[in-house]
């Protein structure tokens, strides 16, 4: 769900690159930044005359990226499909033995698999010899070695100017374009790209295509201080106009104290953050009392925060959801969300709540419809409870937010509650259950044009 932003697909403008590298045209085609249903898409396929069609797809997306690759073998039976990601690479034998629409999974790192997989298919050579694939033979699942990866990240090539760029906006900064970097990868963020070839890609994507606003898309950029201090030196050498977006941990946030100043001054607006609190937690403990901390230090720089707190686990209570919020309060970010805990069909954890998960649409994997009915919670009240929790804590946020001397943040935070609040997704939500309208103070303010 886009509300404040159409956000850039970077993983194809990876691939997109290794496909080129294999000696093959490419493009690439981004429905939902489009605002595309599926009547655009048939029609995209029947005019590209593709030999290959390759899609990504997370748990929530994975229903759609199938329905679309499906939609593809009934245009034009003989073309390849390929898909890859999180949920495919995890979850590949399900995938494959629920549809005869996907030729072949690419598993893990895509840009090399891809660009041999595809030089093999034109060269008529043996897949056996591709790492990170799985695929379906004379009624079996073949699933090749796994890829060992290696190799520097800033060699990966790109493929940028296949972008359609008007279609990425940041709509909390008005009139921006919006891309994306990415600094670092793997589980345990020890793949690291150049600080100067980073900073370097942002100078060229700022030049050459107006970008304005990038979105860090590493989960953890800030591993490592030294290099990412480095980062921030680079970006302030450069003195770009530009506005950085980014996630880290509180723990970081404390360690780098002294140079947050070099965040902001480097473009850094705005930081997510997760807060380790449970249901256990009191006020005085220790990971609510880090991240309480945490946001005090984004706040004193003038850095936008943002914080998720979970809620909706099997022994979840109303009593605790209360609890949570009323954590949420006192470390008071600027901006919140509500999680309700999500157990990926490919985690270690799923088999320990699988008794209690009363969804198995994928789409509804989305931290944002709850899929785990609590033993003394309905789905509908834990849906409930989470809009409310939200409802109420902006309420609660709106005399601040309108008295903020700092008129950057201040417009910034009343632009992002107005698009939340005129989101039809989020209307319905807010309609649901017990919940009411829309509340009457927020409504007043919109129709005086205020945010």
């Amino acid at each position: 769900m886009d509300v404040i932003g159409r956000w850039l697909p970077l993983a194809f403008v990876y691939l997109a690159g290794s496909a080129r590298l294999a000696g093959l045209d490419a493009r690439i085609y981004d429905a939902r930044a489009k605002d595309h249903g599926y009547p655009e898409i048939e029609q995209e396929i029947r005019q590209s005359h593709a030999s290959y069609i390759a899609s990504t797809a997370i748990t929530s997306s994975i229903n759609h990226a199938v329905k679309t690759l499906e939609l593809a073998k009934s245009i034009s039976p003989q073309v390849v499909t390929i898909l890859g990601g999180v949920h495919p690479t995890l979850c590949c034998e399900e995938v494959l033995n629920s549809t005869s629409a996907v030729d072949y999974i690419v598993r893990g790192e895509g840009e090399e698999t891809l660009k041999e997989l595809l030089q093999t298919l034109e060269n008529g050579g043996d897949l056996d010899d591709v790492p990170g694939l799985a695929f379906r033979r004379n009624g079996n699942i073949v699933k090749t070695a796994n890829r060992n990866i290696a190799g520097s990240l800033d060699e990966l090539p790109t493929a940028w100017d296949l972008l359609d760029w008007q279609d990425y906006k940041y709509f909390v900064i008005p009139n921006s374009r919006l891309g994306a970097v990415s600094t670092s990868r793997a589980c345990d963020h020890r793949r690291f790209r150049d600080p100067r070839k980073v900073v370097d890609e942002i100078v060229y994507l700022h030049e050459t295509y107006g970008v304005d606003v990038f979105l860090v898309t590493d989960e953890y950029p800030t591993s490592d201080r030294e290099r990412w201090e480095t980062v921030l030196d680079l970006m302030l050498d450069r003195n770009l106009p530009v506005c950085l977006l980014m996630q880290t941990c509180t723990a970081d946030i404390i360690r780098d104290r002294d140079i947050i100043w070099k965040y902001r001054k480097a473009g850094v607006v705005h930081i997510y953050v997760a807060i380790e609190a449970t249901g256990r937690d009191t006020l005085e403990g220790s990971g609510v009392a880090e991240g309480k901390l945490a946001l005090e230090i984004l706040r004193e720089h003038g850095i936008i925060s943002e914080a998720s707190f979970v809620v909706g686990g099997p022994d979840e209570t109303k009593t605790g959801v209360e609890h949570t919020f009323r954590l949420a309060q006192y470390c008071n970010p600027d901006n919140v969300q509500f999680l309700p805990l999500t157990p990926w069909p490919h985690d270690d954890a799923y088999d320990d709540v699988r008794q209690y998960i009363g969804v198995h649409d994928y789409s509804k994997y989305n931290l944002i419809d709850p899929i785990i009915e609590p033993k003394n919670m309905s789905l509908l009240q834990v849906d409930s409870a989470i809009m409310n929790c939200h409802r109420r804590f902006y309420m609660g946020k709106l005399t601040e937010v309108v008295t903020m001397k700092d008129s950057f943040k201040r417009d910034y935070l009343l632009r992002a509650m107005k698009l939340m609040m005129v989101n039809p997704f989020i209307l319905k939500k807010l309609g649901m259950g017990t919940l009411g309208r829309i509340p009457a103070k927020i409504g007043e303010m919109m129709r005086k044009d205020m945010f």
